[in-house]
Order: C-alpha cells, then structure tokens, then sequence
C-alpha cells in the first residue's frame, strides 16, 4: 500500500496487496475505512480481518484508521479521504449529526459512502452494514419481559461505556418502546471505557442497588459482567442479564449461565461487507439497500461462537 493515512493518537492498518504488473495495479479501487473505535478491541480485530480480507480477494488498496473515540480525529480522516478522491469511503457514526458535511462533500465530488456498525440515514449515505441498534434494544427488553424476568416497577441497569453515544441513545429508545408501556424503569450508568473502572464502577452499581436485571449497552461492559458477578458474590443466573455479545469473555459467560442471551453483530462479516458494497458502488452498481447483522445466541447456540473465538 502507498501513503498511508497519518492521526494523532489513531493506530492504523492497511489490506494486503497482491503482486501484480504495474499496469494492473494502475486500475486497483482505492478505499478508505474509518471507524471510531479501537484497534485492540476484540470486536474491532475481528472487524479488520474481515475487511482486510474483502481488500485481499478484490484488489483493492484499503486505507483503515482507528480514531479510538476521537471525534475530530475521525472528522479529520474523513476530511482527508475525500480530499484523496477515493473510489468510495465506509464510516462509522458514533454520534447523530455528525458527518452531514462530509457524507454532503462525498456524494458531491461523486464518492460512494457506505456506513458500517452504527448508523445515520438522515446524512443519505448509500448503504448500512451492521446492527439496527434499536430493534437491539427493543429485542433485549423483550427477551426480559417474555421469559418473565423483569415485572413493573422494577428498575433495570442499563451499564454503558459512552453515555450519549448514538448507540446508546438508539438501543435505549428500543428498550423504551417496550419497557416504558409497562411500567418497568431503567438506569443508563457511565461505567467508562477503562476495563479496571468498568469493573469497579458495576460492581459499585450491584451492591448499591441490587438491580432486577442488567442489560449491556456496550461490548466491554457486557464482557465485564463475569467478573462483577464474582467480585460482588452474585451466583451466575441469579440476576438476568442480556446485552452484546461480541467478545470471547461474553460468549464464556453465556456457556457459564453469568448471561441470559447475548447478540452477535458477525464482526468480520462486517469489515467484508462494507468494501464488497463499495467496490459494486464503484463498478458502476446501485447500492441503496442495508446489509443487517444481528443475531441473539443464548447457552445453546453459543458454540459456534466459541469455536470461532478459539481458533
């Protein structure tokens, strides 16, 4: 790969590419891939080797940067893909609103934009690849009520890394719409991004409060939940939890009954995508359809999860 995209603070990764004649790689797609998260998360390493591999079995040179929750990092990245003139750009949207100009921009000079793993239609982006967070949200309020683990009055722990976040914001408007009609209340809590104050900070919350049960807005406060089950001496399956499930630590909790049912967004599935839609937009090909990931696996789906997790 050429020059690669340079942030303050990002840790960036480019796809492979192939040896080929110089003539070939003259007709090589470029794309730029920008995500708010990080590089180390397990959902994100998973994430980069399905997008790397996409970039491998189409030829296309990939540009991918990690903002690490850096808004104006990412803003930056984004500024400077479509100053390049790409053949298309995929993005995440950690907040609403934020890249109306910039998707604007790209459409303008004739860019395809394609979100992936969190969503804003209203900047009219040609494709989404990942969850629709507030069906998510709406579907974990509704496993609690079905199976009669939550009851009016109760006040459920919503833990949550970023509060605020377009995710959060949309997993608890679906939470809403179920929980509100019937009485049942709940209680976003910052929990951080610090594995250590995660911990610390939910475990604070159990033993203060002793909720009815725990949904987990985020992937690192869902595989912080072992954990504060056994520091606070609360015996797995004593008090329900569902949440996000992409991480080798939830899916164990699962097989050890710490978690109810967990959700699974196909993380590589999700890098390959994005690039795949991107490379048809850029053939010459419509692309005004979303590409959803989702699927709940509870203590007997789980395994396929692990195996992958364990290779």
């Amino acid at each position: 790969m050429k020059t690669v995209l340079k942030l303050a603070g990002a840790a960036l990764l480019a796809c492979a590419t192939l040896s080929m004649p110089a003539h070939a790689q003259e007709a090589k797609k470029t794309f730029y891939l920008l995500s708010h998260g990080g590089p180390s998360d397990a959902f994100w390493l998973d994430w980069n080797a399905g997008a790397q591999r996409a970039c491998e079995q189409l030829n296309a040179n990939c540009q991918i940067s990690f903002s690490g929750g850096d808004m104006a990092a990412q803003k930056e990245a984004f500024n400077s893909a479509i100053a390049a003139k790409p053949d298309g750009i995929g993005t995440t949207s950690a907040q609403p609103g934020l890249w109306n100009a910039e998707v604007k921009a790209a459409k303008d000079a004739g860019i395809p934009v394609v979100f992936f793993n969190t969503d804003d239609p209203a900047t009219g982006r040609q494709a989404y690849v990942g969850a629709d967070l507030t069906q998510a949200g709406a579907i974990w309020a509704k496993y609690l009520v079905d199976n009669k683990l939550v009851k009016e009055g109760d006040k459920v722990f919503l833990p949550v890394e970023v509060p605020g976040a377009s995710y959060q914001q949309l997993e608890t408007s679906g939470i809403a719409s179920v929980f509100d009609p019937l009485k049942i209340t709940y209680d976003v809590v910052d929990a951080g991004t610090d594995p250590a104050g995660i911990i610390a900070k939910m475990s604070d919350y159990m033993l203060a409060n002793n909720p009815p049960a725990i949904i987990a807005l985020g992937d690192s406060v869902a595989a912080a939940v072992r954990q504060v089950f056994d520091n606070a001496g609360i015996k797995p399956g004593t008090i329900p939890v569902v949440g996000w499930g992409n991480s080798k630590e939830t899916a164990e909790a699962v097989k050890a009954g710490y978690f109810n049912a967990a959700a699974w967004q196909y993380p590589s599935a999700q890098g390959f995508m994005p690039v795949a839609l991107l490379n048809l937009a850029a053939s010459g090909e419509p692309i005004g359809y979303d590409v959803l990931t989702f699927s709940l696996y509870d203590k007997t789906s789980v395994e396929p999860i692990l195996k992958l997790y364990n290779k």
